[in-house]
């Protein structure tokens, strides 16, 4: 079925058999092909990874197919990749670029794809906008190869690549793993079913280990490393001794996690521990980045450590351009995506989850310690999320009414409003943002508070509740 197809926050996502189709995505990857055949790199090949979705592997010999056919060496994953992984590999082997076959957190019907820069990270919007430009020549297209999957594999323009080796070894580099072993923390992890799974037992000693197995329905859940998605991983931290849990999404750049006492620890606070480690321990400068639904308690810590903060429109790719662009330290999402100096400009779960391991190795403190330290210096912040799934007349309808403006949230004034990625008002006490999702047909609802009760208090009353 040919289809509008639509670049969003973080690539093309659609549902399997409806509009991600062979067919729809062989002319992707013939746009993405015409793209890259003018990149000063294209010498060096494109890396193609893919999740562990349905069909994830055959979609992504598809995509190499039709690269190979335009004379690109492809170097394909051997199995089921992160995206992390993908965007380590274009850094390392100097590639032109990416390409990542998966939906991310998405419900398992969903399939997508990633395109990554020869930088290590998700594409800028221009080149974004470069490739629907191709895209937009060739949509009505019928892609058809002259040579197959294994005729290029066989000529080797099409080279199967161990990435999780690869990966694992550079990972070793940048951690102190020993440390984490040697202080005897122990780790709980849990892959969602996801691109994670075989991975964080090769860098660290588990004591538990949840859905590492392959399950295209994801279980039935939902690859998100959200609290009510981690349940299971919570009651294991606590019934066996854990002093972290550590979840990844479906294509393990995000990450969730638990700590010790089973309570769940948001990506801000994984941000504003992860940002006092850099600064105060390892003695790193260096500027800040974060995303527009982003906790302040990032911005009071930067006025106390002298730090230059940017603030970015939602998604990872505005992140990543400062990343490339700029000395950033540390730069994050509210979603759970980080990615630190040193690595890469790309969110990477795993990697995350590891380092804030490290702190707690370093500092000798248990999670919910350290979390008690943060906020005892800079405040308590709280933050939850709502996703209201609305038709497209409702979601119109609910745009328009905060296009028209607000006075007031729960009886609490507005005091000023903030519209660069959907609208964000400002209370005296904490803050709500209202935004369409760049990936799924919903809304989505942010708030932040100085207590839970006040949280949940500015969510019901934002949605009209």
């Amino acid at each position: 079925m040919l289809t509008k197809i639509k670049f969003g926050t973080d690539g093309w996502r659609g549902i399997i058999a409806d509009d991600f189709t062979f067919e729809n995505l062989a002319r992707v990857a013939l746009a993405t092909a015409k793209y890259f055949k003018r990149h000063k790199k294209i010498k060096n090949g494109v890396i193609v990874g893919y999740d562990s979705r349905f069909l994830s592997r055959e979609f992504a010999e598809l995509t190499a197919t039709v690269l190979a056919n335009k004379g690109i060496t492809v170097l394909l994953s051997d199995k089921i990749s992160s995206t992390p992984m993908v965007s380590l590999l274009c850094k390392n082997l100097n590639a032109a670029g990416g390409v990542v076959i998966t939906a991310s957190h998405n419900p398992a019907k969903y399939n997508g794809f990633k395109l990554k820069g020869d930088f290590g990270g998700p594409a800028h919007p221009e080149m974004i906008a470069k490739l629907e430009y191709e895209l937009k020549k060739v949509i009505k297209t019928t892609v058809k190869n002259r040579k197959t999957f294994r005729d290029l594999v066989d000529k080797g323009t099409i080279k199967k690549i161990d990435f999780t080796s690869l990966y694992v070894e550079d990972v070793k580099k940048k951690l102190n793993l020993e440390l984490i072993a040697s202080a005897g923390i122990k780790v709980a992890y849990d892959a969602m079913h996801g691109a994670g799974q075989g991975v964080m037992e090769q860098l660290v000693p588990l004591r538990v280990s949840l859905r590492g197995s392959y399950n295209p329905s994801f279980g039935g859940g939902h690859p998100e490393p959200l609290p009510q998605n981690l349940t299971q991983l919570a009651a294991e931290v606590v019934h066996h001794g854990c002093d972290i849990g550590i979840a990844t999404d479906g294509d393990a750049d995000r990450v969730g996690v638990i700590d010790e006492k089973g309570n769940f620890v948001d990506s801000h606070r994984i941000f504003a521990l992860l940002l006092k480690y850099l600064v105060e321990e390892k003695k790193w400068r260096g500027e800040v980045a974060k995303s527009f639904s982003v906790s302040q308690i990032i911005n009071k810590m930067c006025d106390h450590y002298g730090l230059v903060l940017h603030e970015t429109a939602i998604g990872f790719k505005y992140l990543c351009r400062l990343m490339t662009e700029r000395d950033i330290l540390i730069a994050a999402e509210e979603s759970g995506g980080l990615g630190v100096k040193g690595h890469l400009p790309e969110r990477d779960g795993i990697y995350i989850g590891l380092l804030l391991a490290e702190v707690m190795a370093t500092r000798q403190k248990k999670l919910s310690e350290l979390v008690e330290e943060l906020m005892g210096q800079f405040g308590w912040h709280y933050f939850n999320r709502f996703d209201a799934h609305l038709t497209e007349k409702e979601k119109v309808r609910t745009l328009a009414l905060h296009k028209k403006g607000l006075t007031k949230i729960a009886d609490y004034p507005i005091r000023r409003v903030e519209t660069k990625d959907g609208y964000k008002y400002f209370l005296d006490h904490g803050w709500v943002l209202v935004r369409p999702s760049g990936t799924e047909p919903l809304i989505r609802y942010y708030a932040e508070a100085d207590s839970p009760e006040a949280v949940e208090t500015l969510l019901k009353a934002v949605r009209g509740q």
